[in-house]
């Protein structure tokens, strides 16, 4: 969501914070940015606009003073985009400096409160109310208490960094439900929401955890709880590096990530698979032979691009492993009172592993006493570490807004996932049928960097960058595909599109049919192949335009469409994998013939810490 970047230590604190926060920028939030430094006095700049706007003004302006700072790129939740409602935000004296992410859920019973006892608000937003409440108790408290004392009168969810005049040598930060980081570096100590802000300086790191406050002076640094009892944390190491999140050539970050799928789909069964024995082994999921035996009902759970993830999970443990799944939205899950029983197993997914209505999701489960596992993509992130156990994705860093990588790294693991129940619990899914899904997984990086050097996609998306509507269309496992091709192509090219079962679209979505609809199928050969074809003389018969994912060597289904992209052939459990490629290039053709900012689409985040 937005980024926050804080420095303590020997160095150019501006230098630092706005570096930190350019490696965020596409992980946070853009509509606005800005910083504050603290010396012999609190310096604070804002800007509407992306961090480059906040950039150019400050490459004029003289601040080698300062070694104390903290910054703030924004993703608008209260308030417009506007330097106004920018953070930092500040108390009525101008002393105290704030950012923060998250929603104070009782702000405005906080504001009026605050109002009464004679304090200003300059901007719309919920932050505010945060640091006008410290200036309260730090006319006669340290920092460090004040802090303390204004959280206990939150509620909501929060990360936030505090730097003041008055203590210009320290910088106070605390999370609850949004993630902080400190990197522990020899020169000083960086706090950030994400570690892209950190590995250019140290790969050496802490985790806050909710409820903690830590304390940043002298080079070092002091954990406590809310009631201020010290807390001993344990310094990890980062094991990847800064060079695997740019762009290394390609135009955008997203082409280069679609580019990167046949590695990073070979990194999340690598090392898994056991194509001698034709099973899988997941030893993060720390369950053994027995406990899978006895799951009656598996839920997962996620938002988004993970949510379509989980429907293909759907699809493929109920019909190979034969156990009842649903898929529930995150937000809908932790607010509706779900009956649960303690022979279920709830699967969450998020790429990021911050994901607040995931997480919210997560811990309502593990409060009903049910086991929880993780499937995410982020080592280290808060799902990762309460969940009882799980499968990393093994994607390595996404930075285009727009999910692809990460989405076929979580349909491999949900395939391995469903390679392991199957061969636990179902007598007719033979050592013989795992042998033959994973040699054919094993052909499946090949079979994408075939089709990703050799395809007809940019020139379909030239025919089609002027339409307004979409219509994708899919059965059986390719419904979530259908569901996430669309998605990708409103997120970034900003053109209506929605997806459903392809039966589906006579009940209503026909109605929107004519000769300036595109429509696009997903047909792979699979035992409905022929009902997806009567579904397509349903929409020639109202002259819409029809584009087919098809397996090569199917001409037959040409005297059907308009236009055939051709993908490999694979397993029937496989062919998400494959079919998920030429719809998340030809979104992003269309975007980038439009003009659109690809990798920055308008009002989204990377990493949705709010609800």
């Amino acid at each position: 969501m937005s980024g926050i970047v804080g420095y303590v230590g020997k160095g150019l604190a501006s230098d630092v914070i706005m570096n930190g926060l350019k490696q965020m920028e596409y992980k946070g939030g853009y509509d606005s940015s800005g910083i504050a430094l603290v010396g012999d006095d609190l310096y604070i700049c804002k800007r509407k606009g992306k961090l480059s706007e906040l950039s150019s003004f400050l490459c004029d302006t003289k601040l080698d003073h300062y070694k104390v700072g903290i910054g703030h790129t924004r993703w608008a939740t209260h308030g417009i985009p506007s330097e106004i409602n920018a953070h930092p935000h500040t108390d009525c004296e101008g002393k105290i400096a704030l950012v923060h992410n998250g929603i104070i859920e009782n702000y405005s019973v906080l504001k009026d409160v605050l109002q009464k006892e004679g304090h200003v608000f300059k901007s719309e937003t919920d932050t505010e109310v945060i640091v006008h409440l410290i200036e309260s108790y730090h006319k006669t408290n340290s920092l460090l208490d004040s802090v303390m004392y204004a959280l206990k009168h939150i509620l909501g969810a929060y990360g936030i960094a505090v730097i003041s005049a008055k203590e210009p040598g320290t910088l106070i930060a605390s999370r609850k439900g949004s993630p902080l980081i400190l990197g522990i570096g020899e020169g000083g100590i960086i706090l950030a929401s994400d570690a892209t802000a950190i590995v250019d300086h140290t790969r050496n790191v802490i985790y806050l955890e909710d409820d903690e406050v830590v304390e940043i002076k002298d080079n070092n640094f002091k954990a406590y709880d809310l009631a201020k009892t010290s807390i001993s944390k344990s310094v990890e190491t980062i094991d990847w590096d800064i060079e695997s999140i740019e762009k290394s050539g390609y135009d955008h970050y997203m082409l280069k990530e679609i580019y990167e799928q046949p590695e990073t789909i070979k990194n999340s069964y690598r090392g898994r698979v056991l194509p001698e024995i034709g099973h899988v082994r997941l030893d993060g999921l720390r369950l053994n032979e027995d406990e899978l035996k006895t799951i009656e009902r598996i839920i997962f759970i996620a938002c988004g691009t993970s949510w379509h993830a989980g429907l293909i999970g759907e699809y493929l443990i109920e019909e190979y492993a034969r156990i009842p799944v649903e898929v529930e939205y995150a937000s809908e899950f932790r607010y509706r009172k779900p009956i649960l029983k303690k022979s279920d197993l709830i699967i969450t997914i998020s790429q990021s592993g911050e994901t607040a209505d995931t997480l919210a999701a997560l811990r309502e489960a593990k409060a009903k006493g049910v086991k929880v596992l993780g499937i995410t993509n982020v080592v280290g992130s808060t799902i990762a570490r309460e969940s009882s156990g799980g499968v990393y994705t093994h994607a390595g860093h996404e930075v285009g807004v727009a999910s692809t990588k990460a989405f076929t790294s979580q349909i491999t693991v949900l395939i391995l996932l469903t390679i392991i129940l199957a061969r636990t619990r179902v007598k007719d899914f033979t050592e013989m049928e795992g042998k033959k899904i994973i040699e054919d997984l094993e052909k499946i990086p090949e079979q994408i960097k075939t089709f990703l050097n050799k395809n007809n996609v940019a020139s379909i998306a030239q025919e089609f960058k002027d339409s307004k509507n979409f219509i994708y269309l899919g059965r059986g496992a390719q419904f979530p595909v259908a569901l996430e091709g669309a998605l990708k192509l409103k997120e970034i090219s900003y053109i209506h599109a929605e997806g459903y079962p392809a039966a589906e679209v006579k009940h209503g979505p026909i109605a929107l049919i004519d000769k300036d609809m595109p429509v696009v199928f997903i047909a792979s050969r699979d035992d409905i192949y022929s009902k997806i074809i009567n579904n397509m003389e349903e929409v020639r018969a109202r002259e819409g335009r029809i584009i087919v994912i098809a397996d090569e060597g199917n001409t037959e289904i040409e005297k059907y469409a308009d236009y055939v992209i051709y993908v490999p052939k694979s397993h029937p459990m496989l062919m998400s994998l494959l079919t998920i490629i030429p719809l998340q290039l030809l979104a992003y053709h269309i975007a980038v013939l439009k003009g659109c900012d690809v990798d920055q689409p308008r009002n989204l985040a990377k990493s949705v810490t709010v609800e």
